[in-house]
């Protein structure tokens, strides 16, 4: 059986049945990533707690006790702290660590709540500062699809392993479009919710303003699935919002007017023309368009829409991001835990040493940048300025849901590139956040759906952006385009061939 072809709801069917138990897609999916060292997609594997894990979810399944992801195999990024796994952050400085505890969202996921089995901890950016997974302490993780492609960043290891079949699903992080993105770049679907829907307890900081962890998975149901465990208010998190739970797959399959006849008759969808003109390649925008015009056959109406303040949003994101990262990063100073130099002269000389042996080149760069526009002189000229832009940016999104229920388009200008491409030119990399950044400063959710193909066969996603708190809308219409496409259906060329 290809199991690593199966969704998240089939698994749970298959373990709820009895055809199969939770030990054995554990193994299944563990020797899978054995034989897949060259996508170095895992940066740590702990077989035998990942079957005791297993065992207990078979236990559960056996005594009626199970939820709807008991069982379910899934990879956690390396930016949530994990008690039996290394929590690297993707750098250097936290090289071998262990966290002591959970976070919020591996515990409610985990066995003892939702159930899911943990595979292991996936490769990422360092510090979840990038849009390429190049700048990992562990090396580069390659795209399923093309090996000499990136997967996309910063959670390229969740996404890529998913489509390469290493695992059904993987917890991903957004901070300027790092979970849709690389579901964009691999064909797979991600969703990032809105700000405070998911506790940050126990997620390694980078721009806490900005943070938020979301479900990466083949499919809309699965995201929906997941959400439902993952959301919900946490008391150890002071920016997580206190509302009711929900459940994300009710509305799933339902007709968005709730009256039979097309699927998304009522529904409008805006189409922002910031998204559309100079910079979108032709063979994104013939994906992205086709894709409208699959929406407009399920019944809904699109309408033209503004977002003016779409081009500020990657110089107010590259102010305000570093500024907070400048901030968080301050406590890896080699005094507690991580990377302590070797050899040092005073207190001082040990912070400098540690800091500047432990960070990368790419992480460097945005601490100088943050603590640049937060010093004395230049405050007010850029972090303060940032943020009032910040502040419009939000409320160009609120004007134009006057006129829509959601906004669609595409999640970035191109499909993935090659590795090493642009390296070397860092802002060329921070070009390509142009569509997913505005909805983080905004602290909107938004999500990536497969809708095609572009140049050298590689996949495209289609970005839907919600108000706030509009997750199950967004969800359903996402459900909804899935049940009328194949493209999340698509494999891999690497989990075709690849691993058991």
């Amino acid at each position: 059986m290809s199991w690593h072809t199966k969704t998240i709801a089939e698994l749970s069917k298959s373990l709820h049945s009895k055809e199969v138990s939770s030990q054995e897609l554990a193994n299944y999916f563990l020797a899978r990533i054995a034989e897949s060292k060259e996508l170095n997609a895992f940066v740590d594997v702990n077989v035998e707690q990942t079957l005791l894990q297993a065992k207990a979810a078979d236990a559960q399944l056996a005594d009626g006790s199970a939820t709807k992801l008991t069982g379910v195999p899934l990879a956690h990024k390396d930016i949530f702290v994990t008690k039996h796994w290394k929590t690297t952050a993707g750098s250097k400085i936290l090289n071998n660590y262990i966290s002591p505890f959970d976070a919020h969202v591996v515990a409610e996921l985990g066995v003892g709540r939702a159930g899911m089995v943990c595979l292991g901890k996936v490769n990422m950016d360092e510090f979840a500062m990038g849009s390429s997974n190049e700048s990992a302490y562990a090396g580069p993780t390659k795209n399923p699809w093309d090996l000499a492609r990136v997967p996309g960043g910063s959670s390229g290891g969740s996404a890529a392993a998913i489509a390469a079949g290493l695992a059904p699903a993987s917890t991903g992080t957004d901070t300027g479009g790092s979970i849709r993105q690389p579901a964009a770049f691999c064909g797979i679907t991600g969703i990032k919710p809105t700000y405070g829907r998911v506790s940050r307890y126990g997620m390694i900081a980078y721009a806490s303003s900005l943070d938020q962890a979301g479900p990466m998975a083949k499919t809309a149901e699965d995201c929906a699935i997941m959400l439902n465990a993952m959301a919900g208010h946490d008391a150890k998190d002071s920016t997580s919002l206190e509302r009711a739970k929900e459940d994300y797959t009710k509305a799933l399959g339902k007709t968005w007017s709730g009256e039979p006849g097309l699927p998304l008759k009522g529904l409008r969808v805006g189409l922002p023309k910031e998204y559309f003109g100079d910079g979108l390649n032709a063979d994104v925008r013939t994906a992205v368009d086709a894709a409208i015009e699959q929406l407009k056959k399920m019944g809904a109406e699109c309408v033209s829409v503004s977002l003016p303040k779409t081009e500020l949003s990657i110089p107010v994101y590259y102010v305000l991001a570093p500024a907070e990262a400048s901030s968080n990063l301050s406590r890896f100073d080699g005094v507690r835990y991580g990377h302590r130099a070797a050899e040092y002269g005073d207190l001082t000389d040990m912070y400098k040493r540690s800091r500047s042996e432990g960070f990368g080149a790419e992480v460097k760069r945005r601490i100088m940048i943050g603590a640049y526009v937060l010093s004395h002189g230049y405050y007010d000229a850029y972090y303060l300025k940032a943020q009032r832009i910040r502040r419009i940016i939000a409320q160009d999104f609120q004007n134009a849901f006057d006129a829509c229920d959601i906004i669609a388009g595409p999640v970035a200008p191109n499909v993935a590139g090659k590795l090493g491409e642009k390296v070397s030119d860092p802002t060329q990399m921070y070009l390509e956040d142009i569509y997913t950044l505005s909805p983080n400063l905004a602290g909107l959710p938004a999500m990536s759906v497969p809708c095609g193909f572009g140049d050298h066969g590689m996949p495209v996603g289609l970005q839907l952006i919600g108000n706030y708190f509009s997750e199950a809308a967004l969800l359903q219409v996402a459900h909804a385009y899935q049940q009328e496409t194949n493209w999340h259906q698509a494999q891999s060329p690497f989990a075709v061939k690849g691993g058991a």
